[in-house]
């Protein structure tokens, strides 16, 4: 059985949600979408299941290239948070965000410079049927992966 259903955002928790929110307003342009988010109360434990009382704040970020109404990132940062291992590529679960750019080294360098890293090489590759990319896997300042891409298509 099949639901209905419409995609509305992705969450990225971050240890720092403003610097965070400027890392994807000011590489990717993103834009940010009010109010700040600001919960608190016995209802995230339930809605969460995490045994303690806690809070969130955070924002969600309109994402380039989609119009009022289009899924949203959303960056919260949680009043109490455990350490997290280092992202690995192949790690199981939600892996990464990918952008769209005109120019892969220009943004690899946007990235670099607003606190970024590298987590692979530049590469260009030719996909059978599809046409041309080049990407570049990277980090965000928090070390979240983020997949810059450029796509030519032969279709």
């Amino acid at each position: 059985m099949s639901i209905e259903a419409k995609y509305v955002h992705t969450n990225i928790v971050a240890r720092d949600w403003r610097n965070l929110m400027k890392f994807y307003v000011d590489v990717f342009g993103c834009s940010p979408l009010p109010p700040e988010r600001n919960y608190h109360g016995e209802w995230i434990k339930d809605v969460t299941s995490l045994e303690e009382s806690i809070a969130i704040c955070g924002i969600h970020l309109r994402l380039p290239g989609y119009a009022e109404g289009g899924p949203t990132l959303e960056i919260f940062e949680f009043s109490r948070q455990p350490e997290r291992p280092p992202v690995a590529v192949n790690q199981p679960g939600f892996a990464h965000i990918a952008f769209h750019v005109d120019d892969v080294p220009a943004a690899r360098q946007a990235v670099l410079d607003a606190g970024g890293r590298d987590l692979g090489k530049l590469h260009t590759m030719q996909v059978t049927d599809a046409g041309t990319t080049t990407l570049i896997y990277m980090t965000n300042p928090e070390g979240n992966i983020v997949d810059l891409q450029h796509w030519t298509y032969t279709r």
